[in-house]
């Protein structure tokens, strides 16, 4: 029976050690799809700065994405969800950002921009996550656009202080030391329900792997929720299952385990 899934990328599919995919889950996605099962990415990260797949987007074995925690999803060149943040709480959180100097990244459906950028940037974006450097704008220009994501670089605190501001919205963090802003409703839960549809595929036949906060929603909420080992406690119990670290063959492991390759 065919079974829908999910990877988280960072973390999960993508060593956060070598930023690349160990071989073991390239050639246990391969057997995967070879047996039928349908493959799809779902991260926190837009399109535009997902650049470190190359190793299985040669392969063709991706059959859909959600991006942007949920708010974004597409099938090849067919976008089948997309839900923007109401542009009245993407200004406020934009001149708020501005106003307190904290970098922020606003992601439009075609194009990426970063506010007030510093070091924190720099270190997290593209030292540690090897993301492609991000083109500054000012708040006026990148908020002028319909924007799909939001991630403010303040901490929970700070978050906590503004939450009044975007009532319409929800916040996902796997990092503390900035947030995934989206319209309220959009999260990897929605993402998975949104690509079940389209292919016309059962929830009771998903089986999802994240090792983030941002992946808990999707975790509870496919039939099978498979956590990392790398995964920090509090994403652990909200699996049904931990597998090994993604360094120690945690995804071909897991599918082994579950008999899907």
């Amino acid at each position: 029976m065919t079974k829908a899934l999910f990877f988280d990328i960072d973390g999960t599919l993508v060593s956060f050690g070598t930023h690349s995919i160990p071989e073991s889950t390239i050639e246990a996605l391969k057997a995967a799809h070879a047996n039928g099962h349908k493959i799809f990415i779902a991260t926190g990260r837009p399109k535009a700065i997902i650049n470190n797949l190359d190793a299985i987007q040669s392969l063709n074995i991706i059959d859909g994405y959600i991006t942007m925690n949920g708010a974004y999803c597409f099938v090849g060149d067919e976008v089948i969800y997309k839900s923007p943040i109401p542009h009245d709480e993407v200004v406020a959180l934009g001149e708020i950002c501005r106003e307190n100097n904290y970098p922020c990244i606003f992601v439009a459906e075609h194009d990426i921009a970063v506010c007030q950028p510093n070091k924190l940037v720099s270190d997290i974006f593209y030292d540690y996550l090897h993301v492609d450097e991000i083109p500054p704008k000012t708040t006026e220009e990148a908020t002028a656009t319909e924007i799909f994501q939001i991630t403010p670089f303040i901490t929970q605190e700070q978050e906590d202080e503004i939450t009044h501001l975007i009532p319409n919205c929800e916040s996902g963090r796997w990092y503390p030391a900035f947030a995934d802003i989206t319209a309220k409703g959009n999260t990897k839960q929605r993402g998975i329900d949104e690509i079940i549809k389209y292919f016309g595929l059962k929830l009771e036949d998903t089986v999802a792997f994240g090792d983030g906060g941002n992946d808990v929603s999707m975790l509870r909420h496919a039939a099978l929720g498979i956590a990392m080992g790398n995964a920090k406690d509090e994403v652990q119990a909200c699996a049904n299952y931990v597998t090994d670290t993604v360094d120690n063959d945690g995804i071909k492991k897991a599918l082994e385990h579950f008999k899907l390759i």
